[in-house]
């Protein structure tokens, strides 16, 4: 990675490095397909992987993998991980991601080069920024929308996410909602 890479990821240089927080905050279904709120701490690592081309279309992008534990907790709940695209010819950006219970999403939306602060979406049955699902997930917690809105001031990164769900059994959609604030712990 060289410094030109870096000033070549528009909304996404100052992502990259190593980040830690323990001021998450997880609403998720409980057991029983009510509500549950469970703090937690996490550690996301952004890596730059330089350039990603199709054909005419220039990004660049960085490689990032998600872990976090509920609080008190030895073992990780949740991990997920994929990469960050930004295509400054469309003024775009982009995550692409996998979380291992079987979802996949490639939600995206509009930013400035300068943007330190960036909003991504994907909705089910998206030909452009989708949400793909196992057969389980999509029968009984079926992922119809999701949006993730980050912000990095410095060596400060905070997320705000709503994983839109429904639910057999509930009228409303089921709001999954995470959010937290990190700080970079090294380059």
């Amino acid at each position: 990675m060289s410094d030109g890479d870096l000033d070549k990821l528009g909304p996404l240089r100052g992502l990259v490095g190593t980040w830690e927080g323990g001021e998450g905050e997880d609403v998720a279904p409980s057991a029983m397909r009510g509500e549950a709120v469970s703090p937690y701490r996490e550690r996301m690592v952004f890596e730059c992987i330089g350039a990603v081309d199709n054909h005419e279309q220039h990004m660049f992008g960085v490689r990032y993998r998600t872990t976090a534990w509920r609080k008190g907790a030895p073992d990780p709940f949740h991990e997920d991980t994929g990469y960050f695209l930004w295509d400054a010819g469309s003024a775009t950006v982009m995550k692409a991601f996998v979380v291992p219970r079987g979802i996949t999403v490639l939600a995206g939306g509009t930013a400035s080069d300068a943007d330190r602060s960036f909003t991504v979406r994907a909705e089910v049955g998206s030909q452009t920024f989708g949400i793909v699902s196992n057969p389980f997930l999509d029968r009984e917690f079926r992922t119809e929308r999701f949006e993730l809105t980050m912000s990095v001031d410095g060596d400060r990164l905070e997320y705000r996410q709503d994983t839109v769900l429904r639910m057999p059994g509930r009228a409303e959609p089921f709001h999954h909602t995470d959010r937290n604030v990190l700080r970079r712990i090294g380059a």
